[in-house]
């Protein structure tokens, strides 16, 4: 009783001042310790009830079976379990069952299936605790059929923690109508006001972007608790309805129910813009004044929601705050913060300090680096992250491989990705992908061609980026023929549907093999909505082929969507000035100059002692500027004593 009521100091009393002690004693004190957490006690007192001479029954197994599940010892539990089978109480239901989640805690699936199969006459303990096992380790289509075969076999009378496995399996295939089907089943064992089993549902609706049949469940649970509110804020954050999430806050507050760490983290996580930021601002000061700043995962979430809303200086400032305290997954969320901004000179300074706190990086850490090294094209940085890797035995992460064959790519130094992507034993679509883009975008497309019809030999499905890849290729090689059927063949093939991606791909292939009017057709006969760079693609091809009228039709379609486009005025001007068009050139400069358009600046980095030096046309703020001016004109000198003389237009 005291056990059961969390008094272990009492419990343990009772226990040392009994003056005789048989194994109910022993199994309830053991059994009471676990129950609390107190596990190394817990096994303390079984060695010693073993000294004593008391041999263990099923109840005693069963309790410090749990035990060694709950501390991990794996050596431990498999003697136990040796112990269990030469024991009388080989065969009792309570110690067999406590052995398969013992095996699902140790990751070891085939062994808790093989206890198991050996049970003769499973009980509905036997089958949730195999389900869960199988739900917990991603066995998701094994637990559907154990489900099926549970239900063919017995008339159980199933429970909520059953169908609370069955909808996370359901939620993690993403399979909402599987799910609609078990939730039909959880009525007629008249479960749907059942906490446990509707917090599930509704999750597993939500989570499947099922939100009115979430919202359904959801109220009609009897008493939801915290748990269910929050799998229904969640659902909606996550599904990017963001006033609903706020909404049903709001709710839950005005019902007196005291929300935590994870009801505040889920609302976070719908603010995922730049017009959210006020929204979130306002939970930021919510989070302050209920104290859960002081908590690192909030703080991290805080900090991920500023830095996708674009608020990076209020990303930076709270990272600053917590950096004593800051955890992976604080810098990781600050390193990713800077990548997306495209400021991967803060990212490599960040990354540095990183090194010299506790904190180890990971494989999420190195792709960010990685990426950071391919923005900038920093091979010799990219180098020293693939070496830290290999030696920290990340090197098999598929993540990180795929980051580094993607760095080497856009380093220009497709050797290194190849060699790396032919030590890979499973490459996956992502691999093959950044390698037939890879040698697309540096003019192999023989090269990218034969690799896709490697992989297609392979059987690994291509993704959306690989007939980027491919129709990029097709394009650089001139197969225009080839090219026009494996777009036709993307959605028909593949199931893959083309995005204007795709479609600029195309407008290049055939701008390219100079069919500049059948590219306008094709730009015009688009499902989607022609974009900017869809119509730079042709002003551009318009330039090289100086193509005056489809040119001019090209630079109105971007001005349409965008008036101070200075890319469309300066390719326009180009084609105008390669045609002898002086005048046309001179009237658009004038508009130009009417409308205030200027051409964005041109940026360019060099890498120099470990240093990135990021340059912008007309840059006056690099510390060395004088210097550097200076060296540009001896160079200009140079040149027109060389007789250069500058193209004028």
């Amino acid at each position: 009783m005291y056990g059961k009521c969390g008094s272990l100091k009492e419990a343990r009393k009772v226990f040392d001042e009994m003056v005789e002690r048989n194994l109910v004693s022993w199994t309830s004190i053991i059994a009471g310790y676990s129950q609390n957490g107190q596990e190394n006690e817990a096994l303390n007192l079984y060695f010693q009830m073993r000294q004593f001479g008391l041999i263990p029954d099923q109840f005693t197994y069963g309790s410090v079976i749990k035990t060694c599940s709950n501390m991990k010892q794996v050596e431990l539990g498999k003697q136990l379990h040796g112990h269990v089978i030469k024991s009388e109480h080989g065969s009792h239901l309570i110690a067999q069952n406590a052995l398969i989640p013992m095996y699902t805690k140790f990751n070891q699936i085939d062994e808790a299936l093989t206890v198991f199969s050996r049970i003769k006459s499973k009980d509905l303990i036997s089958w949730s605790s195999m389900i869960a096992g199988f739900s917990q380790l991603g066995y998701e289509s094994e637990a559907l059929s154990c489900f099926r075969e549970m239900l063919s076999q017995g008339n159980y009378k199933l429970n909520e923690f059953v169908f609370g496995s069955i909808f996370n399996v359901c939620r993690s295939l993403s399979q909402a109508e599987y799910g609609r089907q078990v939730h039909g089943l959880s009525i007629k064992f008249g479960l749907s006001f059942d906490a446990f089993a509707g917090c599930a549902v509704t999750d597993m609706y939500a989570r499947c972007g099922w939100l009115y049949s979430a919202r359904t469940a959801f109220y009609q649970i009897g008493n939801p608790d915290l748990a269910s509110w929050n799998a229904l804020i969640a659902g909606f954050a996550y599904g990017g309805d963001r006033d609903e999430s706020v909404s049903l806050f709001s709710q839950m507050r005005t019902l007196r129910l005291t929300p935590d760490d994870v009801t505040v983290r889920s609302l976070l996580c719908a603010f995922v813009s730049p017009c959210a930021l006020f929204l979130g601002k306002q939970v930021h000061c919510y989070v302050i004044k209920s104290g859960f700043d002081l908590e690192i995962s909030i703080s991290n979430t805080l900090l991920s929601m500023y830095a996708n809303c674009s608020d990076l200086p209020d990303a930076h400032k709270i990272f600053n705050e917590i950096k004593n305290k800051a955890d992976l997954v604080s810098w990781n969320a600050i390193l990713t913060a800077f990548l997306q901004q495209r400021d991967s000179g803060e990212v490599f300074s960040l990354f540095k300090m990183m090194l010299l706190s506790s904190n180890k990086p990971d494989h999420i850490t190195l792709v960010n680096m990685l990426g950071a090294s391919g923005k900038v094209a920093s091979l010799e940085i990219g180098d020293q992250v693939c070496c830290y890797a290999m030696k920290n035995g990340l090197s098999e992460d598929i993540y990180v491989m795929n980051a580094l064959i993607d760095m080497y790519v856009k380093c220009g130094h497709m050797t290194s990705a190849k060699k790396l992507f032919d030590s890979m034993k499973n490459p996956d679509a992502v691999s093959w992908s950044s390698l037939i883009v890879g040698y697309a975008q540096f003019g192999y497309g023989e090269e990218a061609l034969d690799l896709f019809q490697k992989m297609r030999y392979l059987a690994v499905k291509p993704n959306q980026v690989t007939f980027v890849g491919v129709l990029t290729a097709c394009s650089h090689v001139g197969r225009v023929k080839e090219g026009w059927q494996l777009f036709r063949a993307m959605e028909t093939e593949f199931g893959i549907v083309p995005t204007r991606e795709h479609c600029c791909c195309v407008v290049d292939m055939l701008a390219r093999a100079g069919c500049i009017e059948e590219a306008e057709a094709f730009i015009n006969q688009m499902e989607l909505d022609p974009d900017i760079v869809v119509w730079k693609t042709l002003l551009a091809a318009c330039k090289t082929r100086n193509n005056l009228d489809v040119g001019k039709r090209a630079a109105e379609k971007i001005l349409e969507i965008d008036p101070s486009n200075s890319a469309a005025h300066v390719l326009l001007c180009n084609i105008f000035a390669s045609t002898g068009s002086w005048k046309d050139v001179a009237s658009l400069r004038g508009q130009m100059r009417q409308k205030g358009v200027k051409k964005v600046p041109g940026q360019s980095w060099i890498e120099i002692k470990d240093r990135i030096h990021v340059f912008l046309a007309e840059d006056c703020m690099h510390a060395e500027r004088d210097r550097i001016y200076s060296m540009l004109d001896e160079l200009w000198l140079q040149m027109l004593d060389d007789d250069y003389l500058p193209l004028q237009i």
